[in-house]
């Protein structure tokens, strides 16, 4: 398992990933799962995966190779493509390759062809762009709809922080914040993730990776967001009322009393205790 989260923003893009692929009892096992792909002054991608390692390794020896038709006929590559949207439909077509090529054989071994990836970075002359690919081959953009941020692996933990904090228009510090007590709220509550953690965070029209960095047990500022956040949580829990059932307006008891059981089967009914 692992948790991946990628944020686009109106000031650049965010991407962190835990590195964690084996978690037994007796043997913990890590492998990075952000790999980055640069041309500074022309473009910079960032692939980050879950699901099946095996699979997502094999997508990534395809990825730097692999090729698609351009409108003029010549294949496309990664590093020749002109819009993030052919970076989708390559990393699609990887997947759909290793797909015909060992989707059978894994279904004989009762494994799933399971992987899921985020890619999302800047092209020169475009803008920049987020995308998730499914174990399909098919992909989703983030920005439609108001969603700017995807997440892959063990998200659920993780979601409710980045719902309540980030819209395209939060700063990028902000935002790198978020992910990262996003990623603290996964890392408490499952041990299939865990550290290091790899994080990036992109300026719009850099078209340079700057801000990249390993984030391991030593990290100050990570060490300070786990002690931190679930205290700052404590005491937010702690300054909000408890219930109350005086029948105020602005407490539990306040309007329409709900049904007792046996009401809400029979609503004209009256359930009384017994006499005697």
């Amino acid at each position: 398992m692992t948790y991946c989260v990628a944020m686009r923003l109106n000031a650049g893009l965010v991407f962190l990933s835990d590195s964690r692929t084996n978690a037994g009892m007796d043997q913990i096992s890590t492998f990075r799962k952000m790999t980055v792909y640069e041309q500074p002054g022309d473009r910079v991608l960032v692939l980050m995966s879950a699901g099946n390692l095996a699979i997502t390794q094999a997508v990534k020896q395809l990825l730097s190779s692999e090729t698609i038709d351009g409108a003029d006929g010549e294949p496309v590559t990664i590093w020749n493509a002109r819009s993030m949207f052919d970076v989708a439909r390559i990393v699609g077509s990887a997947v759909r390759k290793v797909h015909a090529r060992d989707a059978d054989a894994l279904k004989k071994h009762g494994i799933d062809f399971n992987c899921s990836l985020i890619i999302g970075g800047q092209i020169k002359g475009e803008t920049m762009r987020l995308f998730n690919v499914y174990a399909a081959g098919n992909f989703v953009e983030a920005g439609i709809d108001g969603v700017c941020y995807f997440q892959i692996g063990e998200s659920k933990y993780g979601k409710p922080v980045i719902d309540r904090v980030v819209t395209p228009n939060t700063p990028l510090q902000e935002a790198a914040k978020c992910a990262l007590i996003s990623m603290d709220s996964t890392l408490k509550s499952n041990l299939s993730v865990g550290l290091p953690l790899d994080m990036l965070v992109y300026e719009a029209d850099s078209l340079k990776v700057d801000k990249l960095i390993n984030i391991d047990e030593s990290n100050a500022y990570f060490r300070m967001i786990r002690s931190s956040w679930g205290q700052r949580l404590r005491d937010v829990f702690d300054s909000i009322p408890e219930p109350s059932w005086n029948g105020s307006a602005d407490c539990l008891g306040g309007g329409q009393a709900l049904p007792t059981q046996a009401q809400a089967m029979n609503p004209l009914s009256k359930v009384s205790a017994p006499q005697g």
